[in-house]
């Protein structure tokens, strides 16, 4: 019989933590409840989780310190909980590195939907068998999806999965112009569900990185969406 997977459910509300652990248990996951930051970063690296459901609103250690914290040293999926529903509270968590965000109240079975479906996403970008190598290459750029590494002006870039897969992605298509719903489907699953500000919130970090190029650039096209155009010498 496989293990179960493991969620780690960071919240200082005991009744919700306690009902989603109920719903997570029924569905044959494995949850274990912490109630404060400082404690969700002890139990992170204990417990090993597959996935962390994390309050933002926490005593001490707020849910954003907590995800930038474990950001450092992983990729374990995180889905950031808040009663916060501004725009500008969901972008700063996707920026810091969630992987999806969900507005209290939420419909438990929802939450669990949105479980399975990032632990889905998690777990597709690993191969079983390897396979030809990825790799695209341009002017002072180089892509490599085997390997995760990007290469700018000879220099080792570090960048999250997702953004690396969304680079790839577009690089791997020249001058192909995609609607952001496109590239949801295509990087997070036709599972996903979010918005289509996820995408531009993560163009907005690979530019931070890397900047255009006189023979290529990563160029919105206003009203579609993006693409990875390459220019003629």
């Amino acid at each position: 019989m496989a293990a179960k997977q493991k969620i780690l459910i960071v919240d200082d509300d005991n009744n919700i933590a306690e009902l989603i652990a109920l719903y997570l248990t029924k569905e044959c996951f494995d949850p274990l409840i912490v109630n404060d930051g400082e404690e969700a970063l002890l139990k992170f690296k204990t417990f090993q989780p597959d996935l962390i459901l994390l309050d933002l609103m926490l005593p001490g250690m707020d849910g954003y310190q907590v995800c930038r914290e474990i950001r450092h040293t992983s990729d374990v999926p995180i889905i950031m909980l808040s009663a916060k529903g501004e725009t500008f509270d969901k972008v700063l968590g996707l920026e810091l590195g969630a992987d999806d965000y969900m507005i209290k109240p939420f419909d438990s079975k929802e939450l669990v939907a949105r479980v399975k479906a990032v632990l889905r996403r998690f777990h597709v970008k690993q191969p079983a068998v390897p396979s030809a190598e990825k790799r695209v290459d341009y002017p002072d750029l180089s892509i490599n999806l085997t390997n995760y590494s990007v290469v700018y002006l000879g220099q080792q870039i570090d960048m999250p999965p997702k953004e690396l897969e969304l680079l790839y992605f577009l690089a791997a298509s020249p001058n192909q112009v995609f609607t952001r719903e496109q590239l949801l489907d295509h990087i997070w699953g036709y599972e996903y569900i979010g918005d289509t500000r996820t995408v531009d919130v993560h163009i907005k970090r690979i530019r931070e990185k890397i900047k255009d190029h006189p023979r290529w650039s990563l160029a919105t096209v206003w009203g579609i969406g993006y693409k990875f155009e390459v220019k003629n010498p």
